[in-house]
């Protein structure tokens, strides 16, 4: 089965919401996990908000670490913006979104934020499933 993981710092936004919407697509023919390299305490509320608009809830999704993804090699990570602070992870692919960090921002910057990721989340999708950029 083909792996996938999300990294950013606080796993409390980006990686969720891209967990969220790859869920939302992969079902079960696809592994998703998202973890940060100094996970927060809890998620963004606006994070949590902005999903909901496309209907999809990750209110019950946590903020973890490294320490919680299982171990073995992943087939993709992707990395939303934690640069040098997250560690290798054994993976066939490496991938960097440059996407900003919604933290601290209003509703609508993670609304933005949030259809970048989409976008980003559906070309990775694609590719995976060999139908195209």
């Amino acid at each position: 089965m083909i792996r996938v993981l999300f990294l950013c710092i606080g796993n409390s936004a980006r990686s969720q919401m891209a967990e969220g919407f790859a869920r939302s697509l992969a079902g079960d023919r696809i592994e998703i996990f998202s973890a940060g390299s100094k996970p927060a305490d809890t998620l963004e509320h606006l994070a949590v908000k902005a999903m909901a608009e496309k209907g999809i809830d990750i209110s019950p999704a946590r903020p973890k670490g490294f320490d919680k993804i299982p171990a073995g090699v992943v087939d993709y990570v992707v990395s939303m913006g934690c640069g040098d602070t997250c560690p290798a992870v054994p993976a066939k692919q490496y991938i960097e979104w440059h996407i900003p960090d919604p933290k601290g921002k209003d509703i609508e910057v993670f609304r933005d934020i949030r259809d970048k990721i989409e976008q980003q989340v559906q070309k990775l999708f694609n590719l995976i499933t060999g139908k195209g950029n």
